[in-house]
């Protein structure tokens, strides 16, 4: 049991870490989707467990810590072993780079309110307004850690481990082709994933709507992905939350 704790002693290090972000994030993050909610969807939910929205609450941020904890485990491991694991402190030439790429982000979320709120019916209602509390807390926290924990620290290791040991099992190493490619991927997965949602959202895939779902999601995840393969996961979730936090001023001073 001791050997096997010194063995994982840092992926549990971390995981723990992450305990308290989580937690904050994953409250924050049902408030504001249960803010988002219509009333035919809420009163489903509520029947669902017992008319106790508190519990809505404790489930999303259970969801949130189980698979942080999880996820962010196995992705150390990932991320160690095809060698993108780095030590958890910054530079001065790194953070200049994350700098200037979470301005390049936020400017590119800021597309919504810049360009498709022109266009889409839809997303201009959603301007109508400003930023909650909840949607600042939700967007920063999970945005900018959780989402990468799931996304470039679990699924993009995960998808350059698989094809390393598929395609290139006799490479020492992940060849950087691969964890370039595995960056795409995820990204474009990622997006993807927003369909669902999207079509939830809007009631149609329009090729505007469809531009806006892969840029917003997709584009932004490559550019967290790079600074995760360059310089470290803590480098991509700081420029994930300030990519936020741009997108989230410009929003309060122009709307």
């Amino acid at each position: 049991m001791t050997t096997v704790l010194k063995k994982y002693k840092k992926p549990l290090l971390f995981v723990l870490a992450l305990v308290p972000i989580a937690i904050v994030g994953g409250c924050f993050t049902g408030l504001y989707t249960w803010s988002e909610l219509t009333d035919d969807v809420k009163r489903q939910i509520l029947d669902q467990i017992g008319n106790n929205q508190s519990l809505y609450y404790l489930i999303t941020t259970l969801q949130t810590l189980l698979y942080t904890l999880i996820l962010g485990f196995f992705g150390y491991i990932l991320s160690d072993k095809i060698g993108l694991m780095k030590p958890m402190r910054f530079e001065k030439k790194p953070v200049m780079i994350t700098i200037g790429m979470t301005l390049f982000t936020g400017l590119i979320l800021c597309t919504d309110l810049f360009y498709f709120r022109y266009h889409v019916l839809q997303v201009a209602a959603m301007y109508q307004g400003k930023p909650s509390f909840a949607y600042w807390m939700a967007s920063v926290l999970y945005g900018g850690v959780i989402e990468e924990i799931l996304l470039r620290l679990f699924m993009m290791s995960l998808i350059a481990f698989l094809a390393w040991k598929v395609f290139f099992r006799r490479e020492a190493s992940a060849p950087m082709g691969v964890i370039i490619a595995a960056n795409i991927v995820a990204a474009l997965l990622f997006a993807a994933g927003h369909l669902p949602s999207t079509m939830q959202m809007f009631g149609e895939i329009t090729p505007m709507i469809l531009m806006r779902c892969f840029l917003l999601n997709g584009a932004a995840g490559m550019v967290f992905g790079y600074l995760y393969r360059k310089f470290g996961i803590h480098y991509s979730m700081v420029a994930h939350a300030g990519a936020h936090i741009v997108w989230k001023i410009i929003w309060i001073i122009l709307v």
